[in-house]
């Protein structure tokens, strides 16, 4: 065989004796082949509810309709809110919180309760803050429902849950190579 050969059609098969097959087997003809499939589609089309020539069908993106009053979530948002959405996918929005009211501290308490006190840890909806003495820890406890409602004014009703106020934390006299037996620490450094 030459390579002009594999280039031919290859012939039409025929039965034993010579006659063409179409003409021994009853074929269907190509374009009645054609048009069982295409009504076999659109029998499949309308079944799903769908009719031929309509448009195609987008469901939204998101739950409120074009033109509906308000923010939607094609509204361009702030970098905040972004990083908002990313954090909570992450499982970590507390983070962002904390460090907002750990950079504003002086302006969420005021300046003489943030001179003395100070943001220790921000955890789960739970602020930690550590005094500078005794007394100002008991000052604070007693100021911690006033403190839970700015921090919610400013900061969001849920934002701050809880607030525990920690004693000072002055150098501990109990270890080490230079130990002195006695009353130890006292009550306040400051």
């Amino acid at each position: 065989m030459s390579s002009d050969d594999a280039l031919l059609p290859a012939p039409a098969r025929s039965a034993d004796d010579g006659t063409p097959l179409h003409v021994v087997a009853d074929l269907t003809p190509p374009d009645r082949v054609a048009a069982a499939a295409l009504g076999r589609a659109k029998a499949a089309a309308r079944a799903r509810g769908i009719r031929p020539g309509d448009a195609p069908r987008r469901r939204p993106s998101f739950d409120a309709p074009a033109g509906a009053p308000g923010v939607g979530p094609r509204d361009p948002r702030s970098i905040g809110d972004t990083l908002d959405g990313v954090l909570a996918g992450l499982g970590s929005s507390s983070d962002r919180l904390g460090g907002s009211i750990q950079h504003r501290w002086a302006e969420l308490v005021g300046a003489e309760v943030a001179d003395k006190c100070a943001f220790e840890s921000f955890e789960g909806g739970a602020l930690t803050v550590r005094a500078s003495s005794t007394a100002w820890a008991t000052q604070l406890r007693l100021l911690v429902p006033t403190m839970l409602a700015r921090f919610a004014e400013d900061l969001g009703a849920d934002a701050v849950l809880e607030i525990t106020v920690l004693g000072p934390g002055g150098p501990r006299f109990g270890r080490g190579p230079k130990r002195v037996r006695g009353r130890g620490e006292r009550d306040t450094y400051g």
